[in-house]
């Protein structure tokens, strides 16, 4: 899990996912999809809306479990192909996790506020991930990480490596080993913006979560402690 060296959040640690099931078929041209609820704030350790073999869209427990003292949430890129614990993942256990946002978070005023990254048009979207088995038997995955890059560098030094859609069928051909020369992250579709600290806690995942905070508002929030004798 790459730590976030400006917000103190890990990265990518939380997403969403709330497009309608019309839509998620058509993008990904999917003949099975599970029950998802829209989903405003996920969290490691739930469940993450991912494709592991083309046209099958199926729900796998965010973060990897075979990584030492690792969480196994992010993974990065730069070195993915070697280390031991996700080489293997690489050459065969590929996956798109889908979203249609993360979050980010950035030091304003020695506060730390969350901002929503997302598709300009709205619209789902892929990032580059790994998978494996849990000691039960189960797939769970992980999201691959490289430098920031657009409007995410302003947020955090890494971002989810986001595949194109002209690259799908690639990252998940089991006979394509090492597609490192995907792993390049691009922010040139996304925009972000910051919204309520609710984002916070995993406990809050409603649509108050994606709402936007002006700017007026983010200056006229307290510093932390003001106020107290």
């Amino acid at each position: 899990m790459c730590q976030n060296l400006r917000g103190g959040h890990a990265m990518c640690g939380r997403a969403k996912l709330s497009v309608s099931d019309k839509e998620l078929r058509e993008l990904f041209q999917l003949d099975e999809i599970p029950l998802i609820n829209p989903r405003f704030n996920i969290a490691p350790s739930q469940d993450l809306a991912v494709i592991r073999e083309p046209r099958r869209l199926e729900l796998l427990h965010w973060g990897l479990s075979n990584v030492g003292r690792a969480r196994g949430i992010n993974v990065r890129a730069e070195t993915v192909a070697r280390a031991p614990q996700y080489r293997d993942s690489l050459r065969s256990r590929r996956c798109l996790v889908v979203v249609d946002g993360f979050y980010e978070w950035q030091h304003r005023n020695a506060r730390k506020q969350p901002f929503l990254v997302r598709r300009a048009d709205g619209k789902a979207f892929a990032l580059a991930g790994i998978w494996d088995r849990d000691a039960e038997g189960e797939p769970t995955c992980a999201v691959i990480t490289g430098q920031a890059q657009g409007v995410v560098a302003d947020l955090h030094d890494r971002m989810p490596v986001v595949i194109p859609p002209t690259a799908y069928g690639r990252w998940l051909d089991p006979d394509e080993r090492k597609p490192i020369d995907l792993l390049r992250p691009d922010a040139s579709e996304l925009v972000s913006y910051p919204v309520s600290t609710l984002v916070n806690s995993p406990a809050n995942d409603d649509p108050r979560c994606i709402e936007p905070v002006s700017e007026e508002a983010l200056q006229q929030l307290p510093l932390p402690g003001a106020g107290r004798d």
